[in-house]
């Protein structure tokens, strides 16, 4: 046998040295102090991930990825823009559509004179822009505030 391979009298192999571990690198410039210390062990431990997301994340993401919820949210918010364009459509063509009728209907409304100009003319060539000019305002009002309802809707925290 070698002397490596030295026996003790028990019959048990020799201990062998300590293997040393990875030193702890030190800045250049700086001379070494001592035995190299390990790095203190830090023990991390799972717990229960908290959603700290916004509570609407979901719902948006339900937009941005297109399914089925998002879409008829999407339908939702279109259906009441395409109801109040309807509605303010419809006023409109009561409003300016009715008057040949009444005119037609009830000729002597027509043979009015205002300031010299015939109450047709009048209503029908003047009182008619500021008319839609008025609806115009209404329709861009109403559908902002369709679309803030759908944003506040989607901003809701989920229940």
């Amino acid at each position: 046998m070698t002397g490596a391979e030295e026996q003790q009298p028990s019959g048990r192999p020799a201990e062998a040295a300590p293997v040393p571990g990875p030193r702890a690198s030190t800045p250049a410039g700086e001379p070494e102090s001592g035995p190299a210390t390990a790095p203190k062990r830090t023990r991390i431990v799972l717990a229960e991930v908290s959603r700290t997301g916004d509570p609407a994340d979901r719902t948006r993401s339900e937009l941005t990825q297109q399914t089925p919820v998002g879409e008829t949210l999407v339908q939702g918010l279109m259906r009441a823009q395409l109801s109040l364009a309807l509605r303010l459509s419809l006023l409109v063509l009561i409003g300016l559509g009715g008057l040949p009728w009444l005119f037609a209907i009830a000729p002597a409304v027509g043979r009015v004179t205002v300031l010299g100009v015939n109450l047709p003319w009048l209503l029908l060539g003047v009182v008619s822009f500021p008319f839609l000019i008025v609806v115009g305002w209404a329709y861009v009002r109403l559908a902002e505030r369709n679309e803030q309802d759908f944003v506040d809707l989607i901003r809701r925290p989920e229940r």
